[in-house]
């Protein structure tokens, strides 16, 4: 779906200027092409990109003494943030129902990893289920947010997609193991190589801005992974949670993380 709906956020009228222009030369087209990319990436990543400068933020700046703890403070600021792009249309409401449903699966699956030490949240916070602060729920919808943003600003389309019933059972198990894992053998990685078989002729095409480009999808997975392991990296070092190899200091994330 191209940009049709989009013209309800103020995107759809920055995307139609930006679209419009026309470089002189193929150079020109090429390195312009190249930034609206970039631009476009940008503008998908807007809440998870909002959501880490809060992060690294207020473990730089946040008050030790302040009366509002800290992971309380971040809850409402993403609160705050989402109504804030609603009410100035940088975000549709489908998208906002998309980050809503990520924020209660995502606490769901905090509430079961905390419980079985997959890692901690280190501060104290009043806004919270158990063990988990209800921020952490905007984690998973800063993915879901990006996923429904970049579908729709790029009109992803597949080819030789797998059919539907063997792609159902793939997530199937994918999701079970999340869970069985903990008291059953760990098969991350025999999944993982299903999924790279199963979609290994799979190509997703997509449109920047006036030819249609493709690119394997597998390589597609792997450079969102990369940018998610970068980002919890940059979670981690500001304290929003721990692994049980950051309980005495910090250090960097197992790249292993990006299977998983």
């Amino acid at each position: 779906m191209a940009e049709g709906r989009a013209t309800a956020t103020r995107f759809g009228a920055v995307r139609g200027w930006l679209e419009a222009y026309e470089p002189r030369t193929r150079p020109r087209r090429w390195l312009y092409e190249f930034l609206l990319f970039g631009f476009k990436q940008a503008w998908a990543c807007l809440f998870g990109g909002l959501l880490l400068v809060l992060l690294l933020g207020t473990h730089l700046f946040y008050p030790d003494n302040a009366m509002l703890a800290r992971y309380d403070f971040l809850t409402l600021a993403a609160c705050a943030i989402q109504i804030a792009m609603l009410v100035a249309r940088l975000e549709t409401v489908d998208e906002a129902k998309v980050i809503i449903a990520f924020h209660v699966v995502g606490t769901v699956m905090e509430l079961f990893k905390t419980a079985h030490g997959s890692w901690i949240y280190p501060e104290a916070a009043f806004l919270r289920i158990g063990g988990v602060p209800l921020f952490s729920g905007f984690m998973y919808a800063a993915v879901g947010s990006y996923i429904a943003r970049i579908w729709r600003i790029f009109d992803f389309r597949f080819s030789h997609y797998p059919r539907r019933g063997w792609t159902v059972l793939l997530a199937i198990a994918i999701y079970v193991n999340f869970f069985a894992h903990h008291w059953l053998p760990d098969l991350r990685i025999f999944l993982f190589c299903v999924g790279g078989l199963l979609f290994w002729r799979t190509r997703i095409w997509f449109r920047v801005w006036r030819e249609d480009r493709c690119m394997p999808l597998v390589i597609g997975w792997l450079l969102v992974a990369l940018f998610i392991w970068f980002a919890e990296n940059l979670a981690t070092f500001s304290n929003a949670w721990l692994y049980p190899s950051q309980k005495e200091g910090w250090t960097l994330v197992s790249p292993a993380k990006l299977c998983k």
